[in-house]
């Protein structure tokens, strides 16, 4: 355990290095600090020792301030009340500076932090998002991401802080009175022990919470993303019970934390309220007996109370301290997590393709012993419409997404213009790919930058082009603001219609040589339909197009197409070929001309058994 929250500490303290110059001031202002913190108490004990109790002033102070009182105790006072006062304001304002350089510089790495999940959560395979929770990532993001505050500024500078304080006042207590500069002593192995058997116990008790935390937004995202199918079963409160009963789990957890946390800050307290006490005692002897002044002993205990102050600080922080310990260890496993497919040492950019898509003899598992897909060959030629039809679950949409690399083929290969998929870049492959897809998606922003997402570079012309071929520019010139209108979360605001055409215009704009559509239109109306196919029908022209088909009027502008059951091609060939020939394709055809689905059972026991 202990090496685990020294590599993940070491791991999180990474972050630091490019702010390094950051924390060097922050360093100098905290020795700043500790040197005004050790001055503070001597007024005092001027004050008390020598203007109250009458004692003479050492030389070394009595020669450079008698010009300026003279013989006067008054003048004395007000003096030393002055310089104490001046102290305590020049260590106020060496702590604000502190303080603000800190929030500022642990913002950063914290923001520094984000973008490098953000960026590596983005470049996992498309298999990591599929099969993990969007809320778990966004709390990683979000709140997991403070780790490296809370462990550096909560948790690194006052310890840091604690132990300068401690070498120095403990080298000037030496000086007044080693009895007590060794009593101070006493508290460290108490408090070294009470640390280590709490924090074995806590940071795994804390990640336990925030794996639970990361579970109950999850649950609301779930809800708020279905929210018309809540509503629209009434499910209101059913919903709200199961979001009770996780919160409960979540609560119960947190406070069982809290509780540890408490007890371990009242057992630090009490050892160091312990130390003070056998101090202040001891020290009370000593000034009894005369070997200790009384303002000698208000210097001990300030001392103490300036190191035994951060000590307990670290304590009663100890419970954000192992949140960003357990914190840093999920930030650690997702960036511990493989990126999809690094490109080969020869990979060769895509550019300036052709096309020509051909797969040979492909085979896919997601695991293995599972297979998705079993000696996939076909081509699909520029200028050609190649339809992928079959039950659900026949591999349809896993052939597609091979094309652009979201999954790597588990044998034979797919090539594009002659060459491997996977010799070529994976980022500028995808630039020569472009996706419709059945559930068109829409970003925050305006109608413009949704359309220009397909080339970020793209003028307001260029955009406007890609609309009108798009079928879409009549409806957005009637939107308030046209091309500046701003869309609601997830295009809400538009029909279903004029957001798949808004997603095709933005395939437009990207121009690329490959189109692959994901039945685009199987969602909307026959008017709808009809808009959507004009434009995809533009869209088409010169390109390759890999169509995932669910509707007969998509299948029968198809220039050939693929049967898949099983992850086979059962056959292949025209519409009007698979019509004489294939018994299945002939019982879908009729099914989905009457506006059955495939996915109904008695629909599926039928299909099937016309496999024969």
């Amino acid at each position: 355990m202990n090496d685990g929250v020294v590599s993940l500490a070491r791991w999180t303290l990474s972050f630091v290095h490019p702010y390094r110059r950051r924390v060097a001031f922050i360093f100098v202002l905290s020795i700043v600090e500790i040197a005004l913190v050790s001055l503070a108490p001597w007024p005092l004990k001027v004050v008390v020792d020598n203007v109250l109790g009458g004692q003479p002033l050492p030389p070394s102070i009595a020669a450079p301030i008698e010009p300026l009182t003279g013989s006067s105790p008054v003048a004395l006072l007000f003096l030393i009340v002055a310089a104490g006062l001046f102290l305590q304001l020049t260590n106020e304002l060496v702590r604000m500076v502190q303080t603000q350089v800190q929030v500022d510089t642990g913002q950063r790495m914290v923001y520094s932090l984000r973008a490098t999940l953000l960026s590596h959560m983005q470049a996992l395979a498309l298999r990591h998002h599929v099969s993990s929770s969007t809320a778990d990532s966004a709390y990683r993001l979000e709140t997991d991401a403070y780790c490296v505050h809370d462990l550096v500024m909560d948790g690194l500078f006052p310890l840091v802080t604690a132990v300068l304080t401690l070498g120095v006042m403990f080298a000037v207590l030496l000086r007044l009175d080693a009895t007590l500069a060794l009593l101070s002593l006493v508290v460290i192995p108490f408090l070294y022990a009470a640390l280590g058997y709490y924090s074995r116990r806590m940071v795994d008790r804390a990640e336990g919470v925030k794996e639970l935390e990361s579970k109950l937004l999850d649950r609301v995202f779930e809800i708020l993303g279905s929210i018309k199918v809540v509503k629209s079963f009434a499910r209101e409160r059913h919903e709200l019970d199961r979001f009770s009963r996780a919160g409960d789990d979540t609560m119960r957890a947190r406070l069982r934390l809290t509780w540890q946390e408490s007890v371990f800050s009242v057992v630090v307290t009490a050892i160091t309220l312990g130390g003070t006490a056998l101090v202040l005692a001891v020290g009370g002897v000593h000034v009894l007996r005369g070997e200790l002044s009384v303002g000698s002993l208000l210097v001990v205990i300030a001392y103490l109370a300036a190191v035994y102050n951060p000590l307990s600080s670290i304590a009663h922080t100890t419970g954000s301290l192992q949140n960003a310990l357990a914190s840093a260890r999920r930030v650690r496993a997702v960036l511990g997590l493989p990126r999809e497919g690094l490109d080969r040492a020869d990979a060769v950019d895509a550019v300036a393709l052709a096309g020509d898509v051909r797969f040979e003899d492909v085979g896919f598992a997601y695991d293995e012993g599972r297979p998705i897909l079993d000696g996939i060959s076909f081509s699909a030629r520029p200028g050609e419409m190649v339809a992928l039809v079959g039950l659900t679950g026949a591999g349809k949409t896993t052939v597609a997404s091979l094309i652009p690399r979201f999954y790597e083929p588990t044998r034979g290969r797919i090539t594009i213009d002659g060459v491997d998929v996977a010799r070529y870049r994976i980022g500028s492959l995808r630039e020569q790919v472009a996706l419709v897809l059945q559930e068109p998606t829409l970003f925050g922003g305006t109608i413009a930058d949704n359309i220009r997402y397909g080339r970020l570079d793209a003028t307001e012309a260029e955009v406007e082009h890609a609309a009108r071929a798009a079928h879409a520019h009549d409806f957005i010139a009637r939107l308030p603001k046209g091309y500046q209108t701003t869309v609601a979360e997830a295009g809400g605001s538009l029909s279903g219609g004029e957001r798949q055409r808004l997603s095709i215009a933005r395939a437009v704009l990207k121009n690329a040589p490959i189109l692959i559509l994901d039945e685009p239109t199987s969602s909307l109306d026959a008017l709808s339909e009809e808009a959507v196919f004009e434009a995809l029908r533009r869209l088409r022209v010169g390109r390759t197009t890999i169509v995932i088909a669910h509707r007969l009027s998509t299948i029968r502008d198809a220039d050939r197409i693929l049967v898949l059951h099983d992850g086979r091609i059962l056959a292949q060939g025209t519409h009007g070929e698979l019509l004489a020939e294939n018994e299945l394709y002939r019982r879908m055809c009729a099914r989905l001309s009457v506006g059955r689905s495939l996915d109904e059972p008695e629909t599926v026991d039928e299909l099937i058994r016309a496999i024969g």
